[in-house]
């Protein structure tokens, strides 16, 4: 018997890319797919895709704390209260000093941090009364440092590292597991637009592997490929002088390859 076999799992922004990718491969699985999304049509596609498998949709705004709530009762009167929470609901766009907008940061807070928020309120009570359950949250390299032209995603998702680090502990004794999951760049309709070489993105398929694995096993943070993760961390705690200049160099790097210089 696998680890996700008749268990529910929600996840947040299952309608597209990681979120998808881990709602098939979880219904593979024997879970009991849970699907909220914004988006009602790619929610109709996801359940026709996963035709005989144990699977319930929600349209709802991850930014609504009332209809996140509203939406997860309905799905788990379908198909039981949740297992295993995987958030995957976000927003990546740039956000540049050059034209700095609050609105644009704050729209990056909402989704990807209080979105996060919202998700885990509406069933940590009952993993807390079940006294058993898992958290996991698509967060990023990006959380690693602040990089030019990334402030609002790099801000909110290093608040969820830090939110996620913080529950770790204190839920660790009402047996509910924590996984922060820190992806590089994975091909998704949000990165669509990058023209990126082969080695320098994933395929969604496998970082959905990748991710599956790290559930199974609850570790309690993973980031990946490990290469750009330790590239990431050495940014992250190198003397500021010199992880600014090495980001420059990324910076100036990165434009070429996707023909902005």
């Amino acid at each position: 018997m696998g680890p996700f076999r008749d268990r529910a799992a929600l996840i947040t922004g299952a309608a597209s890319g990681i979120g998808r990718a881990l709602a098939v491969r979880l219904a593979s699985a024997g879970a009991r797919v849970l699907a909220l999304d914004l988006q009602a049509e790619a929610l109709d596609a996801l359940s026709r895709d996963l035709d005989g498998k144990p699977v319930a949709c929600a349209v709802a705004d991850v930014t609504d704390l009332a209809a996140v709530r509203d939406a997860v009762r309905g799905l788990e009167a379908q198909l039981g209260p949740t297992d295993l929470l995987v958030a995957c609901a976000g927003i990546g766009r740039r956000t540049s000093a050059a034209s700095f907008d609050a609105a644009e940061i704050d729209a990056h807070i909402r989704v990807n941090l209080v979105g996060v928020v919202n998700s885990i309120d509406a069933v940590v009570a009952g993993m807390r009364e079940r006294r058993r359950g898992h958290l996991a949250v698509l967060s990023s390299l990006a959380s690693f440092r602040g990089l030019p032209h990334m402030a609002g995603y790099c801000a909110s998702k290093a608040g969820v590292n830090a939110l996620l680090d913080s529950l770790r502990i204190e839920l660790e004794p009402f047996g509910i597991s924590v996984t922060t999951l820190c992806p590089g760049w994975i091909r998704t309709p949000m990165t669509a637009h990058l023209n990126l070489p082969a080695n320098e993105i994933m395929e969604v398929e496998k970082a959905a592997g990748i991710i599956l694995d790290a559930l199974a096993r609850r570790v309690p943070f993973l980031a990946f490929p490990p290469r750009l993760a330790w590239r990431c961390r050495l940014l992250r705690y190198l003397p500021r002088p010199l992880s600014d200049w090495l980001t420059r160099q990324h910076l100036r790097r990165a434009e070429r390859l996707l023909g902005r210089a």
